[in-house]
């Protein structure tokens, strides 16, 4: 076997504080949070002189992760404003939720925007994308009964 288990998702932010507080809102809990520089930091990205912030977040059930990450140096480049969903590359994370329009609504507050609307799939679940900090789109299922 060669993948034991996905340890995390990364995604880049240039204002890590409101990535941070839009995530805590949705339920995941911040584990930790510190700086990453050196020579292992640009090794692993191939690129020099780095310095970055990471806040690494939780799912409440402790099994996902999601890195949030803001570069101090190099330059953070601002990635294309609201890329459509058939856009090649890491379009989405997904959540599982509990409450589909609770959890919208109060997104909202933290600026997120429906992507389309809130849709149904059989008798199976509600689902819905929101573009949420800087543009990332967030899925969100919630299981019906």
């Amino acid at each position: 076997m060669t993948v034991r288990r996905m340890d995390n998702v990364g995604i880049v932010f240039s204002d890590l504080e409101a990535a941070v507080a839009f995530f805590v809102e949705l339920g995941l809990e911040v584990e930790g949070r510190t700086q990453i520089e050196g020579k292992v930091a640009d090794q692993c990205t191939g690129l020099e002189g780095v310095r970055c912030d990471i806040a690494m977040l939780r799912t409440p059930d402790g099994l996902s992760r999601l890195e949030l990450t803001s570069y101090v140096t190099p330059t953070v480049i601002p990635g294309p404003p609201k890329q459509p969903h058939n856009t090649v590359g890491m379009h989405r994370v997904m959540f599982a939720v509990d409450n589909l329009e609770d959890v919208v609504t109060r997104l909202a507050r933290h600026g997120a925007e429906p992507v389309g609307e809130i849709a149904r799939y059989e008798d199976s679940y509600l689902l819905c994308y929101v573009r949420g900090p800087e543009g990332v789109i967030v899925g969100l299922a919630e299981q019906l009964s």
